[in-house]
């Protein structure tokens, strides 16, 4: 209804300014013919009569405007005739040839008398000087276009002055005119209407047309929602907008459902790894309830496995807990003290290296600070740190480098397998020989997870010489001062 209403709002505003323009153009022509037939007149009286030269210097000029080519004699129809017209002005007009230029004529001294010359019917009617006409005359020169009503008539009146004759007043009924004017106005009325109408016919059909394949679109988009079916996508047929459109929402449901299918992987792949650790948690309670039985150094051991296994399932729901949180950042994003972060775990890994004599760690760090979260970052690198030791053969040397914002960690463990290094940043994935290992194959996706989140990467492959080399990044580095050394 809307495209209607404007469609029709936009012809009728066109269509009323085309009917003001050939209202106004058509008017001015008519009008201006009028004009040009009162100028022809007068000039046929002026000229011809000698009329502002003194008097009687033009009478008897062949083909004079008045009756009998001279001036007024004794007899004449014109009212005073024979008494002397120092004025020099015709006792009869004669009427204007076939098709020529007609109008009722009188003659206005320079005193302001009107003279009504005979020869145009038995009007005695006339017309009304103004201030303007009787200055014409004074003066004798000049010229005005006036319109006046007399006895309810419309007239165009031209009073052009004759010089020392003078003025004559020639004018014209607008009847004609207005008539033609009034028609006209009907007409373009009628059309302006019947256009508005047709126009709103129209836009309301136009509008129906282009917005059935829209309301097609929104019916098949609520049905694919309201059934919550993502495996069914909106049939693009040609090349236009609305295919656009529907490309563009087939992708939308293609992002929503690899995210749907990952949460649901996800959940099933964490339902399966609790469900280890919760069954011997249940058999071990179980069994500790009839501990009365159990030899002390039985019950002793069963209690180190039940908090080891509690240990397990708090890491792993950790674990699930950090990757349901998605790559988006989450909490506030500050600048990091990435290098401040790496020595701070590998400190702590040190420690615990120590107490059970495995690893050694070698640094080299250089100062860079990135754009992220210092918690999540240190939460990746300690997976990193913690993947890199449990690799790592007894007295060996895990290295650690951070140079041009790149975290490298290398062990000199047995490295990955080539089948294995396009997953090793999966989900729950864990390579064949890792399987009888602790942990939940979630370490490094929560790795990639976090270097992701910072607008970086997380690579893997295998070292030379031996060993897994991972290469993560926490985004673009924020560039340093000359000579800025971080203390």
């Amino acid at each position: 209804m809307r495209i209607a209403a404007v469609a029709s709002v936009s012809v009728a505003l066109a269509v009323l300014a085309a009917a003001i323009g050939l209202y106004a153009a058509v008017r001015s022509d008519l009008r201006g013919e009028v004009d040009n037939n009162l100028r022809a007149r007068a000039r046929a009286l002026v000229a011809p009569a000698g009329l502002g030269a003194p008097a009687g210097a033009g009478a008897g000029a062949p083909g004079g405007g008045y009756a009998g080519g001279g001036p007024p004699a004794a007899g004449s129809s014109y009212p005073g005739a024979g008494r002397g017209r120092p004025d020099g002005f015709p006792g009869s007009v004669e009427p204007a040839p076939f098709g020529a230029a007609s109008g009722y004529v009188e003659f206005v001294s320079p005193q302001g008398r009107v003279f009504v010359p005979g020869g145009q019917g038995s009007s005695s009617r006339k017309i009304a000087l103004t201030a303007g006409d009787r200055a014409i005359a004074a003066r004798g020169g000049g010229s005005s276009l006036t319109d006046r009503t007399v006895d309810r008539t419309r007239l165009r009146v031209l009073t052009l002055g004759t010089g020392a004759g003078g003025a004559v007043l020639v004018a014209q009924p607008l009847t004609e005119v207005e008539h033609e004017l009034s028609n006209l106005l009907l007409i373009l009325t009628l059309i302006g209407g019947g256009g508005v109408v047709l126009a709103a016919l129209l836009g309301a059909l136009v509008a129906r047309t282009a917005l059935a394949p829209i309301g097609r679109f929104t019916e098949r988009t609520e049905s694919l929602t309201g059934n919550l079916d993502l495996s069914r996508r909106l049939e693009v047929e040609g090349r236009d907008e609305l295919a656009r459109l529907a490309d563009s929402f087939n992708g939308t449901l293609d992002a929503l459902e690899r995210s749907v299918q990952a949460q649901r992987h996800m959940i099933a792949d964490a339902s399966h790894e609790l469900r280890t650790p919760i069954s011997s948690l249940r058999a071990n309670i179980q069994i500790l309830g009839e501990a009365d039985r159990l030899a002390p150094e039985e019950q002793e051991s069963l209690r180190v496995d039940i908090v080891a296994e509690l240990d397990e399932l708090t890491a792993l729901v950790g674990d699930v807990v950090e990757l349901a949180r998605g790559a988006a950042p989450d909490g506030a994003v500050d600048d990091a003290r990435l290098d401040e972060v790496v020595r701070g775990v590998v400190e702590s890994a040190r420690r615990r290296a120590d107490r059970h004599g495995e690893v050694a760690f070698e640094l080299s760090l250089e100062p860079t600070i990135v754009r992220g979260q210092a918690e999540r970052i240190g939460r990746a690198v300690s997976n990193l740190v913690d993947n890199a030791r449990k690799w790592s053969p007894d007295g060996s040397a895990v290295e650690v480098a951070l140079k041009d914002g790149v975290l490298s960690v290398r062990d000199h463990g047995p490295g990955f397998q080539e089948a294995d290094l396009p997953f090793v940043f999966d989900r729950f994935y864990r390579a064949s020989d890792a399987r009888s290992l602790p942990g939940s194959g979630l370490g490094l996706a929560i790795v990639r997870q976090a270097a992701e989140a910072c607008g970086g990467f997380a690579e893997a492959q295998n070292a030379p010489g031996g060993g897994a080399l991972l290469r993560v990044s926490f985004g673009a580095a924020v560039q340093l001062a000359p000579g800025w050394s971080g203390e």
